[in-house]
């Protein structure tokens, strides 16, 4: 008889689930984030397991890998796309294993891409380098609202990028607003610090990518 596991992959246990055709558990366990354990769970099913259903949480990289490398058919499902079919269960992280081996027998697994272990560096940076450049913005708006604010005048983006100390201290701030201006020091250092590193990572992101 087929077997479908799923696991509910947490930042340091797992809870792994393994069914049958009609649903019926066979296997469930929280177990800690140890690839001996969980292979251990595994294994006495492994001749009969369709797939195992992993969802692609923030460290699905080393179970992935791990049973992949051990021959299993591994699904990485897509939590976004996996909320139209929560009518089909209730929560709990028992049940969410569970209902990841269930849309995995009945054909209905939103699946997300496993990348190769070659290209996620790539991918990886790209993401740092977008997280990097919406901080960056983010403080320029700030400091772009703060000047507003507390002295009425107008300063672009630009400008706020090339600010030296001296420009800064003679903002013209109020007295009793010290700390706005600590503040606006505080992120126009951190813009003009990253500023030259962000530019470097798109070059090399470029060099690598293939597109697909």
């Amino acid at each position: 008889m087929d077997k479908f596991g799923g696991i509910d992959l947490h930042s340091n246990h797992s809870v792994v689930v393994v069914s049958d055709e009609v649903d019926r558990v066979l296997y469930q366990r929280r177990l800690p984030n140890d690839p001996i354990q969980i292979r251990a769970a595994l294994a006495p099913y492994r001749a009969e397991l369709i797939g195992v259903v992993i969802e692609a949480t923030f460290n699905w990289y080393w179970l992935v890998d791990e049973l992949m490398e051990l021959g299993y058919q591994v699904h990485l499902a897509n939590p976004a796309a996996i909320r139209q079919y929560e009518r089909l269960k209730y929560s709990g992280d028992f049940i969410d294993a569970a209902h990841l081996a269930q849309l995995l027998r009945l054909g209905l697994l939103p699946e997300g891409y496993i990348y190769p272990a070659e290209e996620r560096p790539v991918r990886d940076h790209s993401r740092k380098r977008m997280q990097l450049v919406r901080c960056r913005t983010a403080q320029i708006f700030s400091i772009e609202n703060l000047l507003s604010r507390q002295t009425g005048q107008r300063m672009t983006g630009e400008v706020i990028k090339h600010l030296r100390d001296e420009r800064v201290n003679a903002l013209g701030f109020a007295p009793d607003v010290t700390d706005y201006r600590q503040y606006a020091h505080v992120c126009r250092t951190a813009v003009c610090r990253w500023l030259p590193r962000l530019r470097a990572p798109r070059s090399s992101i470029k060099g690598k990518a293939d597109l697909r």
